[in-house]
C-alpha cells in the first residue's frame, strides 16, 4: 500500500464515517465542498486527498457515494472484520464496549478481560470477561493484533509489554501513561483529560 501521512489517514477515515451515513440516508452523490462540510476540513485537502486514493469526481455530478466509500476502504485495506479485544472493565471499559457495538460492524470487540474476580466471568454489553492471566493464551489461539486499554495507569505498561510479546501490533491506549514499546508497535493515545484540559485553556485563557 502506498506510504501516507498519518494526518491524511486519520482524514480519510472521517470521509469514510461521512459516506457511510450519506449512503444510510440514500444519498447517491456528494461534491467535495459539502464533504468538506461534513467533515470538518478545508475543500483543497478533501481533493487532495481523495485524489491520493486514486478517486476522480464528475465536474457535473461530484463523488458518487457508494463507489467512494469502497474506493477508501480498499485503500485502506479494512478488511472484513478485525477482533479486537478490550483489557479493563472499568467504567470507561464498560462504555467502550457499549459504544463499539454500535459503530464500524467491520471491528468486532469479542473479549474483555480484568483481574478484578468480581468481573471475570461475566458479561457486559454482550461481551464475556475473562480473568487477565488467560489473554497471553487467547491473544495466540485468535490471532489478535488489536488491543485496547482502559486499566489503571500503574498496570498499563506492564500489560502492554505482555500483550506485544504475545503478538499484538496495535494498541489504542486510554491510559495516562505514555507507553515505551517498539517502534513497530502502532499507539493511539487517547488521553481524555488531556484533551479536556486543552479545550479548557482555550475557551478560559488561550
Amino acid at each position: 500500500m502506498k506510504r501516507i501521512a498519518e494526518n491524511t489517514i486519520n482524514r480519510l477515515i472521517v470521509y469514510k464515517k461521512e459516506l457511510e451515513r450519506l449512503r444510510r440516508e440514500d444519498v447517491k452523490n456528494v461534491f467535495s465542498h459539502k464533504l468538506a462540510i461534513l467533515s470538518g476540513f478545508p475543500s483543497h485537502l478533501v481533493r487532495r486527498d481523495l485524489m491520493n486514493v486514486g478517486y476522480f469526481g464528475s465536474p457535473a455530478h461530484g463523488y458518487d457515494v457508494v463507489e467512494l466509500e469502497k474506493c477508501i476502504s480498499d485503500f485502506l485495506c479494512t478488511p472484513e472484520s478485525v477482533r479486537v479485544i478490550l483489557i479493563g472493565v472499568g467504567n470507561l471499559g464498560r462504555a467502550i464496549l457499549d459504544y463499539c457495538q454500535q459503530q464500524n460492524p467491520k471491528i468486532s470487540i469479542i473479549a474483555a478481560f480484568d483481574s478484578d474476580k468480581n468481573k471475570v466471568n461475566k458479561i457486559y454489553h454482550g461481551i464475556y470477561t475473562f480473568h487477565i492471566d488467560s489473554i497471553k493464551n487467547f491473544i495466540k489461539e485468535n490471532d489478535i493484533k488489536v488491543v485496547i486499554i482502559t486499566v489503571p495507569a500503574s498496570e498499563a505498561q506492564k500489560i502492554a509489554s505482555e500483550i506485544v510479546d504475545s503478538g499484538v501490533r496495535g494498541i489504542v491506549n486510554f491510559t495516562p501513561v505514555r507507553l515505551q514499546l517498539n517502534e513497530d508497535i502502532y499507539i493511539e493515545n487517547l488521553d481524555m483529560m488531556l484533551g479536556l484540559e486543552k479545550v479548557v485553556y482555550f475557551v478560559e485563557g488561550g
